[in-house]
């Protein structure tokens, strides 16, 4: 069933647990995420980003994606990921997401907050929920993770939240996007700091490649939402590849790139708390 980012957070903020945004570029990614969703019985957010659309055009993507979320049996949430271009973002609320995230990290604090405001209100108009971040997690989305990012400074937080009227709230704590240069150190007690003030959930990115630690911590410390995309895509193209070597042809790649994601997808839910809560 399709839901927004709005219901789904305030559920795992009550529950205490994590949901994963699992974004996808193709449809073997979207199976995997989907049927590892309905075996945990987990609520889901599948995604796409902004920076992905030359994989998968929102015209293609968006279809599929709305008829996975009417047909599931746990909620689904369809989220717009690191949204830049105002016209993408408005794309996407057309195209049927439930949930879109302004990433105004690369701006001023001042044109953050403007810009943001302008999205909640169309949004909010529409039923849409809307993520933002705040402070600027290190590398590129779609890139190797770097030590480029600004953490979060706790005494925006609220007047951040006043002034936009968001859902939800990604936050920079040592996090990085791709896959990481060296093994990243978060910083719980900005984090723990940062949960006392915000009245939103909290949202990490760059969760790929963190250990069980780091997740359990962050949990146990607010984040409500976690952003996976680079340990999937490594295990299907690694799942491609074993096929290759064993068939000699890519006859049967597709079905074992889904399986290598579903697999990933899984091992998350369970380690985030979601398996169980989406019935």
């Amino acid at each position: 069933m399709l839901v927004t980012l709005k219901e789904i957070l305030q559920d795992a903020e009550n529950g205490k647990y994590a949901v994963g945004l699992f974004n996808m570029i193709n449809i073997e990614m979207a199976r995997g995420i989907i049927e590892a969703a309905e075996e945990e019985k987990s609520p889901i957010i599948l995604g796409i980003a902004e920076v992905h659309l030359p994989n998968i055009p929102l015209k293609y993507g968006a279809p599929i994606m709305r008829q996975i979320a009417n047909e599931a049996s746990v909620p689904v949430c369809l989220h717009f990921d690191h949204g830049l271009d105002f016209a993408q973002i408005m794309e996407a609320m057309r195209q049927g997401f439930s949930s879109v995230m302004y990433d105004g990290s690369g701006v001023s604090y001042d044109e953050n907050v403007a810009n943001t405001c302008e999205i909640v209100k169309i949004a909010h108009s529409l039923g849409v929920s809307v993520e933002a971040e705040l402070g600027r997690v290190g590398g590129g989305e779609g890139d190797s993770g770097g030590d480029d990012g600004e953490y979060t400074k706790p005494e925006q937080v609220a007047d951040f939240i006043e002034k936009t009227n968001i859902d939800a709230l990604a936050v920079a704590v040592g996090t990085a996007h791709g896959p990481y240069k060296k093994p990243p150190v978060l910083d719980i007690d900005l984090l723990a700091e940062i949960y006392k003030i915000s009245s939103k959930p909290l949202v990490l990115h760059g969760g790929s490649g963190l250990s069980e630690t780091d997740f359990k911590n962050t949990v146990a410390n607010g984040i409500r939402k976690v952003n996976i995309f680079t340990e999937m895509a490594v295990a299907a193209h690694k799942a491609y590849e074993a096929a290759r070597q064993n068939n000699k042809s890519f006859e049967f790649a597709n079905i074992s790139a889904k399986d290598g994601v579903k697999e990933v997808v899984r091992g998350k839910m369970r380690l985030f708390g979601s398996s169980g809560k989406g019935k």
